[in-house]
């Protein structure tokens, strides 16, 4: 049966209450949206500040995408680059943090609304915030558009991280042997082999706790080594004004300002991601002061190590920019290590620390991109969400919603074969189908109105409104200047792809929702119903308990 909206509101409702007397606040707070906690709390707040950071990882972003920022802008584009992003990105974690915190806190008064909210991020995220915001009519549709975007944009940062890797490996293999030659195949096969690796490695929820802990420390030490090394060993340093004033267009755009904003790609790499926290939050206690922690712990972290790596660097060219870009290895930040030390085996071994580092962020990369494919399904926001809602019990971890995002991270690599810039894609759409993602539900609490929600206890005020605002701009603006080529005259292999992601994406998104999301995506009323249904269980079951 459809409402006037046209939403099938037709729901079992059936809840096995067995376990409700025992369930602790945090369960308790799952079990009145109608969801059971499928996934134990293994997290603390350093676990997940350790996830967060390996996925965003600021300076290792940097070093990625360094041949996109070094041609576009140089020196200037990076160092200043960084302190525009730390702002942009500050405002968008503190969105973020006041939306996190808000919903697992919210009032006391309706049983039918926000006073059942529970531990939303632990349940999508994004996508659950555009649900309870939206005007009612639009609400399924809202969360399902974003649902889809977040799911998307996790698939695309997987995706570029797995190929900044394999460029990695495979241009240390060059530097020992400078008769070979790289061809974009041999970088592909790299890649698939990392993502089956990955797929394997976060197979086995138990150890991933703790290795959020080891990858924040690789991702330090590595910084820290590399920050000291290179200049120390650099035989000559670059003067101040190289760094801090030196603008370099290499890309064929004869206007300045249009290389800069597509060099911004680069810097902003370096924050993307900041939402894969909040998807955590069914595995961490406390998530509503936790999670904001870890985000703007990110933040903070982010700017601090990139934009020290990156002044260390630039002081460190003994050579061109050309002649980083033009490097045989395709790698400009190994050719630089190289030029630096003047031995092929200590820019190896650098560079194994970066690759040591982007593992770790490619292992937070799956374990987020799992966590957002298996919560969409549980609300049926993807085909034969049935099959991929399923956790496997023995391994803790949703190995079904696992293997079909890596899966699709695997054909997403097919880019690469396309066009040698695929990588400018692959970032762009990491970057903008996120901020889509975090701007349809802002539009709806703007909308809805910022008082009439709950407050957490992590909550700006007027600060979190310009917060609002500069992301809804900031959104605007990547989705219009990013989609730019990255480099001119616009070739068939070095076309930037990120539209025709966009179109495709959009008809997958549409056909679905026509032909069957429409009816059977799982809204507000259908959880508003369970929630109902399960607190009178609990209420029922204490006063058993108390008789």
């Amino acid at each position: 049966m459809t409402d006037k909206y046209g939403v099938d509101n037709a729901v079992t409702i059936s809840v096995d209450d067995s376990h409700l007397k025992s369930l602790d606040s945090d369960a308790l707070k799952l079990a009145e949206m109608g969801y059971t906690q499928d996934l134990r709390r293994n997290y603390t707040v350093w676990s997940v500040l350790g996830v967060g950071f390996s996925l965003t990882n600021s300076w290792w972003g940097i070093t990625a995408a360094l041949i996109t920022g070094i041609n576009s802008g140089g020196p200037v584009l990076i160092i200043y680059g960084i302190i525009l992003l730390t702002l942009v990105s500050t405002c968008v974690g503190i969105t973020l943090s006041e939306l996190v915190s808000a919903y697992p806190n919210a009032g006391n008064t309706s049983p039918t609304a926000w006073t059942l909210v529970p531990r939303l991020t632990g349940i999508g995220g994004q996508y659950f915030w555009a649900n309870e915001l939206a005007p009612r009519r639009f609400a399924n549709f809202a969360s399902y558009l974003t649902g889809w975007f977040a799911w998307a944009g996790s698939i695309f940062t997987s995706a570029s991280v797995t190929l900044a890797i394999a460029a990695a490996a495979v241009g240390c293999w060059q530097l020992t042997h400078p008769e070979f030659a790289i061809h974009t195949w041999q970088v592909f096969v790299s890649y698939q082999i990392l993502n089956v690796f990955a797929f394997f490695f976060n197979c086995y929820g138990k150890i991933l706790p703790t290795l959020g802990h080891i990858t924040l420390w690789t991702s330090l030490i590595s910084f820290f080594v590399i920050l000291v090394a290179v200049p120390a060993k650099a035989p000559t340093h670059q003067h101040a004004k190289f760094v801090f004033a030196t603008f370099v267009n290499n890309t064929g755009w004869s206007q300045n300002g249009i290389a800069f904003i597509v060099g911004l790609i680069n810097t902003n790499y370096s924050f993307a991601c900041l939402d894969c926290a909040t998807h955590l939050a069914e595995e961490v206690h406390r998530p509503e002061k936790m999670i904001p922690i870890a985000i703007l712990g990110t933040v903070a972290i982010g700017f601090v190590t990139s934009w020290t790596y990156s002044i260390a660097l630039f002081f460190s060219i003994t050579t061109s920019v050309e002649d980083l870009t033009k490097s045989s290895t395709g790698v400009p930040i190994l050719a630089l290590f190289y030029h630096a030390l003047g031995s092929k085996a200590g820019a190896i071994v650098l560079e194994a620390l970066v690759i040591a580092t982007g593992i770790g962020c490619l292992i937070a990369s799956h374990t987020w991109q799992s966590r957002l494919c298996w919560s969409f399904s549980r609300d049926q926001g993807i085909p034969f969400s049935a099959f991929f809602s399923k956790v496997d019990r023995r391994l803790d971890v949703p190995v079904r919603a696992h293997l079909l995002s890596c899966i699709i991270v695997a054909i997403v690599g097919l880019l690469y074969l396309a066009s040698y810039t695929a990588f400018n894609s692959m970032v762009t759409a990491c970057i903008v189908l996120l901020y889509i993602s975090y701007a349809i539900p802002i539009v709806c609490l703007l909308l809805h109105g910022r008082d009439n929600i709950p407050h957490g206890p992590f909550w700006m005020g007027s600060v979190g409104l310009f917060s609002n605002i500069v992301l809804l701009l900031w959104t605007g603006f990547t989705l219009i200047m990013y989609s730019f080529p990255a480099v001119m005259p616009v070739k068939a292999d070095n076309m930037n792809y990120v539209s025709v992601v966009y179109g495709i994406l959009v008809v997958i998104i549409m056909a679905d929702w026509f032909f069957r999301g429409r009816r059977h995506y799982r809204g507000q009323v259908q959880r508003h119903e369970m929630a109902v249904v399960v607190v009178s269980r609990v209420d029922e079951k204490g006063g058993e308990g108390g008789a």
